[in-house]
């Protein structure tokens, strides 16, 4: 794989460097925010791995400006900022999945061997998905209910699309993480019902019927028959 890591710290830098190399790996390193945009836009990579504070341009902003350009490859927050908030803020500037400092190498490699497989192994039977008057387009990326347009972020886009795809069927937040997040679920962290919470404000508020619900103790499930 062709790789692009932007760190600025010149020692995990070279781990990263190293390590992916010797996994048979092409890894290309950036070490502020400005090269790494450069980099990023110039060049084809099969993964880029962003650290949050960087100089110049921060890996927040780093990512949406890849996302202008770039909606397929996948993105990898590499960061020591590990709160909800801060993860929340990665997903919605575009990241696929956020990995927190101190981490163990084989962790890293299991992140990016799944960011790969389901960034080239995604096939739609269909591009629209319909759930009552709710209506995802996956190629598109835009979502409308009724004659509303419903603006989402390309996490909360993520979030519905499993949601609607498993439509009637109870999903936990273990399911959830995994699926959307590619993380094992922490209990310690609500970042799951968080995002629940932001579709049900933007999707059901203005309407009569509502589309997500809780099964308590168990999960969360679209459904139009409730």
């Amino acid at each position: 794989m062709k790789i692009l890591v932007v760190e600025d710290e010149a020692k995990v830098a070279e781990f990263l460097k190293k390590g992916l190399e010797e996994q048979g790996n092409f890894v290309e390193v950036a070490y502020d925010g400005f090269m790494g945009e450069k980099l990023a836009l110039r060049n084809e990579y099969d993964i880029m791995i962003l650290d949050v504070i960087l100089p110049s341009i921060n890996g927040y902003e780093l990512c949406r400006r890849i996302r202008e350009k770039n909606t397929s490859v996948p993105i990898l927050m590499l960061t020591a900022l590990g709160t909800t908030e801060d993860k929340i803020t990665g997903f919605d500037s575009g990241a696929d999945d956020y990995l927190v400092k101190p981490f163990e190498f084989e962790e890293l490699l299991a992140r990016i061997r799944a960011l790969v497989k389901r960034s080239t192994g995604v096939v739609h039977t269909s591009a629209v998905i319909k759930v009552a008057d709710l209506e995802l387009n996956i190629d598109k990326k835009t979502a409308k209910r009724g004659d509303k347009t419903i603006e989402l972020t390309a996490k909360e886009f993520a979030l519905l699309e499993f949601l609607m795809k498993n439509k009637g069927r109870v999903l936990s937040r273990a399911d959830i993480a995994e699926k959307v997040w590619d993380i094992t679920f922490d209990t310690g962290t609500n970042v799951v019902d968080v995002y629940i919470n932001i579709l049900r404000k933007k999707l059901d508020k203005d309407f009569e019927k509502k589309l997500i619900h809780t099964r308590i103790g168990m999960g969360y499930t679209v459904d139009d028959n409730n």
